[in-house]
């Protein structure tokens, strides 16, 4: 656990001002709406094998390459295109990463044609409601869970790509899907009883 400004918080954030506005904001809310669902996928796709606060960091670069997270515009972006992001410092230049987050998109529009929004699609997985969790320590903390491998499996079903059970699990953190916030950090009591 962490302690600035006399709020317990997790032990993650640390100091880093914009890892704390994070953590404080926006770690855990949950999001039901496509397109932020959609943006949150693809950055943990992209934040594999690297720190979320680097993702944080070029999080605005990263709206602006892929033009906001639109899946309708992403969806068409062709070979031009991925080397144009490919040759831009403000993201992370990892091919697979760039052609993986086009290939969600229109996997997204894929299950949308199908009659499954995005949000509906994800948040089945745990049952439309978010899972409260009571984990004292990080060690509890697991990398990924039963709801967590069954996402995957499926999104992967359906397409998507850099989608694992880890980089799945993730993102139902971060999308309040789970609240995984420590019982003794004070935004476990505000998500808990949000």
């Amino acid at each position: 656990m962490s302690s600035i400004d006399g709020r317990k918080r997790c032990w993650w954030p640390g100091d880093d001002p914009l890892y704390l506005a994070y953590h404080d904001g926006e770690w855990g809310v949950p999001l039901r709406e496509d397109r932020a669902l959609f943006e949150l996928l693809v950055l943990e796709g992209f934040q594999a094998g690297l720190s979320w606060i680097t993702i944080l960091r070029k999080r605005e670069a990263f709206r602006r390459a892929f033009d906001g997270f639109d899946p309708e515009r992403m969806a068409r972006f062709g070979p031009a295109r991925v080397g144009k992001l490919l040759a831009d410092a403000g993201i992370v230049r990892h091919r697979g990463k760039i052609e993986g987050a086009v290939a969600n998109a229109r996997a997204l529009l894929r299950l949308r044609d199908d009659g499954q929004p995005f949000a509906k699609f994800t948040w089945s997985f745990v049952g439309g409601a978010t899972i409260v969790n009571r984990f004292g320590a990080r060690a509890e903390v697991p990398a990924e869970t039963e709801q967590s491998r069954a996402l995957s499996k499926a999104l992967r079903g359906h397409g998507f790509a850099f989608v694992g059970p880890t980089i799945c699990y993730a993102f139902m953190q971060s999308a309040g899907m789970v609240n995984d916030h420590l019982v003794g950090c004070y935004r476990h009591r505000e998500l808990t009883r949000a």
